[in-house]
């Protein structure tokens, strides 16, 4: 089939997302920002692209990721899924006017003066704009839009892989070497190839290219970077075929602008209501957690959310290696590793160095991305000297834990461990075929028999696989202290729980999900939780939240 913009009747867009039936008022997507660029109508200049389904394939979805530039057409043949990344088709003519003034620009860019990120596209308009009068070129306006988008693509989008850095449903990016389709992986449709190819000094340009925007660098020498891109994503290249022979890779872990918040996790079935009221009442109150799980299971986006529910004015400090942890919260020190920046290991900044400069800045909260080092002592030492503290640990059960934390090389003392009082095991699994992420168990360490040195817990919530749902079992140890700390009686603790209880069914209900949203949301219930109730009954919470209640 064709891609063709039309008119319709209907003033309404279509649902089919390649068509939109936008009126020559409505073309915010198609102004360029410096006015001199003429606009692009939809209705008036056409499509700019003209796509037809290859044969033998079946195409099964397509949605935008760059209206009106670029859509991904999702494809199906003898049972496997392809992901299709289409663009503007440019004519030979278009095809050599974009090499030279790809050329042209490299040199204009990198003379003109230093600007900021904001006026980068009006300085790239301006030029190929001077360009195109210099050239005397002869292009209509779809052309002219038709360029310029590749243009902005490789200066300043990620060449390519752009697109793919645009579409939401996908977290993962890899390229395994040259002349090897990238590969994704997509919330929908799992892992799935793309029709994207490098060859292999293409190849080698980009994983550079990658590399220094990101701040590092990458030689023959050495050939391994990980690093953080400037949107926040996760990268991990090589260079040539020095460790990995197949030749240059890259794999990039996409970084959520909005994080996973309580609300996403009970709409996902990770967790259910009453276990996210668990979690604010006990971080509210200072206990401390470890969650633990296997790779992709889900634990930092588990520490991300619950840590949405700090009080507001407590002091934060976060340690990461790659910053993934998102808070909307102002007392916040977020504190990120660095590598050696000479062969002599100068000026190397790691996760226990900062974990000790954090215990002398006066933290309540310490949150840590995940201990894998000598980190995991000073963490627990924290823990017993009274700050509330929160981790990530690449463990399957409780058992295999304590023993990560009692070897090396964490090597934390077994009488140390319980300091902690909440465990969870996060875990990575299949319901009806879809693969999803749950909490297996919530556990809680209560203390450590004199005679054997074992660790006695209390496990109070555990997933059921054959139903899908949780079960509760037997009291919650952390609460009975935080009763106890605040002078509170049972009816007293019962309530608190119905509350929070309430209030996250109704965030859920009404899709109230966003982590300002929670955060705001959780901060005026410390201040005046009579305020927040009422808002709940007279179903005016959402007009509080759009006024910062």
């Amino acid at each position: 089939m064709i891609a063709k913009v039309v008119q319709r009747n209907n003033p309404k867009r279509s649902k089919d997302p390649l068509y939109s039936a936008i009126t020559g008022i409505e073309l915010r997507f198609w102004k360029r920002s410096h006015r001199s660029f003429p606009p692009y109508d939809p209705l008036m200049h056409g499509p700019l692209i003209e796509y037809s389904v290859p044969d033998g394939y079946t195409e099964i979805e397509r949605y935008w990721v760059n209206e009106p530039y670029s859509f991904i057409s999702i494809l199906k043949k003898k049972d496997l899924n392809y992901f299709h990344v289409v663009e503007p088709a440019l004519t030979t003519y278009e095809k050599e006017l974009l090499e030279i003034l790809y050329d042209d620009l490299k040199d204009l860019l990198t003379l003109g003066k230093m600007v900021k990120r904001e006026k980068k596209l009006e300085v790239l308009t301006d030029h190929v704009l001077q360009l195109f009068k210099r050239y005397h070129a002869d292009l209509d306006i779809p052309s002219m839009h038709r360029i310029m988008y590749y243009l902005e693509r490789n200066f300043m989008g990620e060449g390519r892989i752009n697109s793919l850095l645009m579409d939401p449903f996908i977290e993962d990016i890899s390229c395994d070497g040259p002349n090897i389709p990238v590969f994704l992986y997509h919330a929908k449709y799992r892992n799935i190839m793309t029709n994207i190819v490098y060859e292999e000094r293409e190849l080698n340009s980009m994983v550079i290219r990658l590399c220094q925007k990101s701040g590092k660098h990458i030689s023959i020498g050495e050939p391994l970077v990980d690093a953080t891109l400037p949107d926040g994503s996760r990268l991990q290249a090589t260079l040539g075929k020095e460790i990995t022979t197949r030749g240059s890779s890259f794999t990039i872990r996409k970084f959520r602008g909005d994080p996973i918040t309580p609300i996403d996790l009970i709409n996902y079935n990770t967790c259910t209501v009453e276990m996210m009221a668990y979690f604010w009442l006990a971080m509210e109150n200072g206990n401390s957690a470890l969650f633990a799980g296997g790779t992709a299971s889900g634990k930092t986006s588990m520490l991300n959310a619950v840590s949405l529910f700090i009080p507001p004015l407590s002091k934060v400090v976060s340690i990461e290696d790659t910053r993934e942890l998102m808070l909307h919260h102002d007392n916040w020190i977020a504190g990120v590793t660095r590598e050696a920046i000479s062969f002599s290991d100068r000026g190397e900044i790691s996760m226990y160095d900062l974990l000790r400069s954090a215990l002398r800045q006066r933290p309540e909260y310490i949150l840590v991305g995940e201990v894998r080092g000598e980190e995991a002592l000073t963490l627990f030492q924290a823990i017993s000297t009274g700050h509330a503290t929160y981790s990530t640990i690449h463990a399957g059960d409780v058992q295999a834990v304590v023993s990560r934390l009692n070897s090396e090389p964490l090597n934390v003392p077994r009488v140390m461990l319980h300091s902690l009082d909440i465990m969870t095991i996060q875990l990575l699994t299949f319901v009806d075929n879809e693969k999803v992420r749950r909490t297996e168990s919530v556990v809680e360490l209560t203390d450590m028999d004199s005679v054997t040195g074992e660790l006695l817990v209390n496990e109070l919530y555990k997933w059921d696989p054959l139903a899908d749902t949780f079960r509760r079992s037997g009291e919650s140890h952390a609460l009975k202290m935080v009763m106890q700390a605040r002078g509170w009686n049972q009816e007293k603790l019962e309530q608190e729980m119905a509350n929070r209880k309430l209030i996250l069914e109704y965030m859920s209900r009404k899709q109230l999900r966003d982590y300002v949203s929670v955060s705001l949301v959780v901060q005026a219930y410390s201040a005046n939780p009579a305020m927040v109730l009422d808002a709940i009954k007279s179903d005016t919470l959402q007009d509080m939240i759009s006024q910062n209640i």
